[in-house]
């Protein structure tokens, strides 16, 4: 029996969410889609509010996983702290609230999703991911567990796929918003992709207007990130999963893009 499951890559702004929320049934439908876990963390650009989290679950999300950006909006904390559908990542404090591991009821039994977030070139407050996600995998052994690893190094997300390849059904990157052409089975059956890429505006730095990010280049103050315009894309990866062996059998990009301006 096998198994399908969609990662969808980082929700920029109020245009992805919609774009989301008019998109995300029908990929579900036409890709077989038995579980969907969306990285929500940039709903509010910088951060998610409860009234967000619920539009991303109302659109067929499983899951919310977060990152760097998940206390941005304070008025988080009590919904992580209520809803098991959304999770900061694992590696926090644990006096942050939340929680970074959840185990989910689907048609063919119990899964796990895993948050983690990375340290290199971010802020090295969080536990070492390596050395904890050990301790997190013995919580759920014989479960087919699926980790979203936030992280701005390739050569860390890499690392954390090979450290985890046959322990763990699959492992995607977060956070950089641009998808990468290596989703692969690893050696021992985990199946992994550096990057999702991000839901929001095609024409952007990362889902914020260019000429921002030009100013902060050139060195100059670009002011409050603000979500660019136009038309915008769904980046994914779909993960097909062998039930007996919990292992990945099969990958799968998935791009979804609005029709582009005529004038580009």
């Amino acid at each position: 029996m096998e198994f399908r499951v969609m990662a969808v890559g980082d929700v920029c702004g109020e245009s992805g969410l919609r774009y989301l929320q008019k998109r995300l049934r029908s990929l579900k439908k036409q890709h077989q889609v038995d579980f969907c876990v969306v990285n929500g963390e940039n709903a509010s650009v910088v951060g998610i509010t409860p009234a967000q989290a619920d539009q991303i679950l109302d659109a067929g999300a499983d899951v919310i996983t977060l990152g760097n950006h998940s206390f941005n909006r304070q008025q988080i904390a009590p919904y992580l702290e209520d809803s098991p559908y959304i999770l900061r990542p694992a590696n926090y404090s644990p006096l942050f609230p939340g929680r970074g591991l959840g185990i989910y009821e689907t048609a063919v039994g119990q899964v796990a999703v895993l948050s983690l977030i990375g340290r290199v070139n971010m802020a090295y407050g969080p536990d070492n991911p390596f050395l904890q996600v050990q301790t997190l995998l013995k919580q759920v052994r014989g479960l087919p567990v699926f980790v979203d690893f936030h992280a701005e190094a390739t050569s860390e997300k890499l690392a954390m796929g090979y450290q985890l390849d046959g322990q763990v059904s699959a492992v995607w990157g977060t956070h950089t918003h641009v998808p990468t052409a290596d989703d692969m089975i690893l050696p021992k059956g985990t199946g992994y992709v550096t990057d999702l890429g991000m839901t929001g505006p095609r024409y952007s730095v990362l889902g914020i207007r260019p000429e921002q990010s030009i100013t902060q280049f050139r060195g100059g103050l670009s002011g409050r990130y603000e979500t660019a315009p136009g038309p915008c894309k769904l980046e994914a990866v779909l993960f097909t999963i062998d039930v007996q062996t919990r292992l990945c059998i099969h990958t799968e990009r998935v791009f979804d893009y609005a029709p582009s301006n005529p004038r580009r």
